[in-house]
């Protein structure tokens, strides 16, 4: 008797538990739906029909005005530019500090790590008013550098913790190995460990790709030049006369923005799990 009611409770939570997750699932994806499907409508459509609705035909004159007659390709390659410059000095400086902290013996190895985590604690907003200040006398400001560099230095303590956090469980005997046999720090660093934390390193691409790619407040902040303008910020550009939005273009301005995010996301997240649980667990 008493396991039948054991499982009866057991199904009931099974279907709270499933429903939690359709809920939780509508909420999220209706969103998307809601603006991929009012990017084909037409003006009146927009205004006519409910925003749930689907338009009554594909209208791609929204998509054609995004990229043929607004400058919202060259914001797109101005955030393809900063991502690439971001990500580049986010490996190139985080991979080899977490290496000298974790395989080069030093005393003092803990407190460096405590130093770059202590960045993860600052606040971003802090800092804009002395970085436009320095942007500003050294003429950086309307530059791509004016967006890579605070973005490096605030992505390097995440980064520098979750490579830390792998490396830590490589065996040393590899790297004595290499040693023995006449190679040096750099080497050991470049063919051997570098290679061995693909998966953490393809983990900090996707999670700082992801944030980059959105960033508004640097763009906002430093750049006003229209030419330099990146993606969150280009979406004002689709504002007519007396401040009317026109949503058509600004909604199919959002999913060609938002693209390249899902896609990276769709085929690479199965790297993200096992890069944050990398080192977690010493086998």
């Amino acid at each position: 008797m008493s396991s039948l009611k054991t499982s009866g409770i057991s199904s009931k939570l099974k279907v709270i538990f499933y429903l939690t997750c359709i809920v939780i699932l509508v909420i999220q994806i209706y969103p998307v739906f809601w603006v991929l499907a009012s990017s084909f409508k037409t003006p009146q459509e927009m205004y006519d029909i409910p925003s749930y609705s689907l338009p009554s035909s594909l209208y791609l004159q929204n998509y054609s005005r995004v990229l043929f007659e607004s400058r919202f390709p060259n914001y797109f390659i101005n955030s393809i530019i900063t991502a690439a410059g971001t990500l580049f000095g986010i490996i190139a400086l985080g991979a080899p500090a977490a290496y000298a902290i974790t395989k080069i013996k030093n005393k003092h190895n803990e407190k460096i790590l405590s130093f770059f985590l202590f960045g993860i604690m600052v606040p971003v907003f802090s800092c804009l008013i002395p970085m436009f200040q320095i942007y500003n006398k050294l003429n950086l400001r309307n530059t791509y550098w004016a967006l890579i560099l605070p973005q490096v230095g605030f992505g390097l303590p995440i980064c520098i913790y979750l490579y830390a956090g792998f490396m830590r469980y490589i065996p040393n005997s590899l790297s004595e190995a290499a040693l023995i046999d006449g190679a040096s720090n750099f080497q050991i660093f470049r063919k051997i460990i570098l290679p061995m934390s693909i998966n953490s390193t393809l983990t900090i691409l996707i999670f700082n790709f992801v944030n980059i790619w959105n960033e508004f407040t640097y763009a906002n902040t430093f750049m006003t030049r229209a030419t330099m303008k990146t993606l969150p910020i280009g979406l004002n550009d689709f504002i007519g006369q007396m401040g009317r939005r026109e949503w058509g273009p600004t909604f199919s301005a959002i999913i060609v923005g938002i693209a390249p995010t899902l896609l990276v996301y769709f085929f690479l997240n199965k790297y993200i799990m096992s890069g944050m649980a990398a080192g977690a667990v010493k086998e």
